[in-house]
């Protein structure tokens, strides 16, 4: 039970981003992951991917911030899907596919791997 507790705080912990400058979307994960993954595998696992999802979604971010500057905001029509990513993809995944054994693959992210 701790561990489907702790891969959902990795999962959920995303959403502090919102809260400050956006970096908290990186570092909240980052944190977690590294306290707890030696402990737990499963939290392994689902912090990495977890990580990943963020990382890949300030990357997209990053780029749709230039390409609004570059296209004098027409470039802002496209960061209204990448915001509703933000909020909906980590609480369905935190919340609900917590049961599984492994971290369900997200949409959209970047393989670092």
């Amino acid at each position: 039970m701790q561990s489907n507790t702790w891969a959902m705080i990795c999962h959920l912990s995303g959403l502090v981003g919102y809260l400050g400058n956006g970096l908290g979307s990186i570092i909240a994960p980052l944190v977690v992951w590294l306290v707890k993954k030696d402990e737990l595998p499963e939290v392994n696992d689902h912090g990495k991917e977890a990580l990943n999802f963020n990382i890949s979604v300030a990357i997209y971010g990053l780029i749709l911030f230039v390409a609004t500057i570059f296209t004098v905001g027409i470039g802002a029509i496209l960061t209204l899907p990448l915001g509703f990513a933000l909020v909906v993809f980590p609480v369905p995944i935190g919340n609900f596919i917590m049961p599984m054994p492994f971290a369900p693959p997200r949409p959209a992210r970047i393989l670092f791997e």
